[in-house]
């Protein structure tokens, strides 16, 4: 393929020379040129720069490095801009991770994450449901945690979706509520969204016992990525419930589970739900059932949770957001994202949308970064962003490729892709 020099006055001349540089592809003469090539610096499109880039095989994020990425983008040049850039970006997770689905291992850093997967049901037209089932055990012997991973692949079915059974990489107390193993379900769930046709709208976290621990620390740290969660026969260790604003939450614990005070626990945190419910009753949506006469093992009957879980669906676009971070970090939550250095233990955000008006409650964070797309507001319109009643930012917001690369790349979820940012500072 060959890029051609284009008359040095062209901006867009620039920009051609710019993509073949990046990607190493010889330049050819003015004479002989394709029309086709040509009308890129006629048409001054971003869209069909973006095209020739993808043709080009560029690395998606080097895409945000080139000028034509900063160009405002109209609601349709945003729209056929998601298309091509997420038909790209499933390429190259195709390509690339075909050899650790094909095995059945995620790889991250020196942690290996087994997984098992079954397939139920007819697929849906918008996408197949997919739940994450996380095992019992802990901090024992290796072979004893096996057990449980085994227990759990047939402890649940579907009516439809995808049932994970995954193997935890460790085998601590902790063992599921490490910093590993939220960047291991991140990429578990990008996989399943491309080799299995998951709706990343429809995911769902659950597990038993020591997986029960995990979903009291997963669910509110990762709620923007479940539509609904549920713990079995867990404890909670020092989660918050704060974060699960936004998505469905439900309990099932034994009534005779007395092991670190489960039940006992399980009922507390059904009176922090109803209240946070009753203070706030567009969110903390929860169901708690205490099994009467079961212990630890509650002979199933707890199934019934992947039911209640399956009415749900993902808003990743809410209008309020109760963000508070956990001892692992996360830098981005809903259409809210922070500056690593500026993720702090403990640290909240409360932040509320409402058509063109933000506003935003933080005594911890300075720095903030509001994302937002054609579903949220008029592009045609200013937005005001505020704290209290000072105005941090008031004025238009432009679309971009490079927000919406950005997006895409920090997490492979088609949905979860916005065209536009506003960066504030909080006093």
């Amino acid at each position: 393929m060959f890029i051609p020099v284009i008359r040095s006055e062209s901006t867009w001349g620039s920009i051609a020379i710019f993509i073949a540089i990046l990607i190493g592809i010889p330049f050819a003469s003015p004479i002989g040129v394709n029309a086709e090539v040509q009308s890129f610096g006629a048409t001054d499109d971003p869209i069909r720069m973006l095209e020739l880039a993808v043709r080009g095989n560029v690395e998606l994020n080097k895409i945000r490095e080139m000028p034509f990425a900063k160009l405002p983008l109209s609601q349709q040049q945003t729209e056929q801009a998601s298309t091509i850039l997420w038909d790209q970006y499933q390429r190259r997770i195709r390509s690339n991770r075909a050899e650790e689905m094909q095995s059945k291992k995620i790889v991250v850093g020196k942690y290996t994450m087994r997984f098992d997967y079954k397939v139920f049901g007819d697929q849906p037209s918008n996408g197949r449901s997919l739940y994450l089932s996380m095992h019992g055990g802990g901090g024992t012997a290796p072979k004893v945690n096996d057990s449980q991973w085994e227990n759990q692949k047939r402890l649940y079915s579907l009516t439809e979706g995808v049932y994970v059974a995954p193997r935890a990489p460790t085998d601590t107390w902790n063992m599921w509520h490490q910093a590993h193993v939220d960047e291991c379900f991140a990429r578990l769930i990008e996989n399943m969204i491309v080799f299995e046709d998951v709706d990343p709208d429809r995911v769902y976290l659950l597990g038993y016992s020591a997986g029960g621990d995990g979903v009291y620390q997963l669910a509110p740290r990762m709620a923007d990525r479940w539509a609904a969660a549920a713990m079995m026969a867990g404890h909670p260790n020092n989660a918050s419930p704060l974060g699960l604003r936004n998505i469905g939450f439900t309990i099932h614990v034994g009534q005779n589970d007395n092991g670190y005070h489960r039940n006992k626990i399980a009922a507390k945190w059904s009176e922090k739900l109803a209240n946070l419910h009753s203070t706030d009753p567009d969110g903390y949506e929860h169901h708690v059932r205490i099994h009467q006469g079961k212990g630890h093992w509650m002979d199933r009957q707890d199934a019934v949770a992947l039911d209640w879980m399956a009415t749900f669906t993902r808003n990743l676009r809410p209008q309020k957001i109760v963000w508070k971070q956990d001892s692992v970090y996360h830098h981005r939550f809903y259409w809210l994202a922070v500056d690593p250095s500026q993720v702090l233990a403990d640290s909240l955000i409360v932040a509320t949308h409402h058509g063109q008006s933000f506003d935003i409650e933080t005594k911890d964070v300075k720095k903030l970064t509001l994302r937002m797309d054609d579903s949220m507001i008029d592009f045609e319109q200013p937005i005001t962003v505020t704290a209290g009643e000072k105005v941090l930012y008031e004025g238009k917001v432009t679309r971009t490729l490079d927000t919406l690369v950005k997006t895409l790349t920090e997490r492979g979820d088609p949905k979860a892709v916005f065209s536009a940012e506003v960066k504030v500072e909080v006093d």
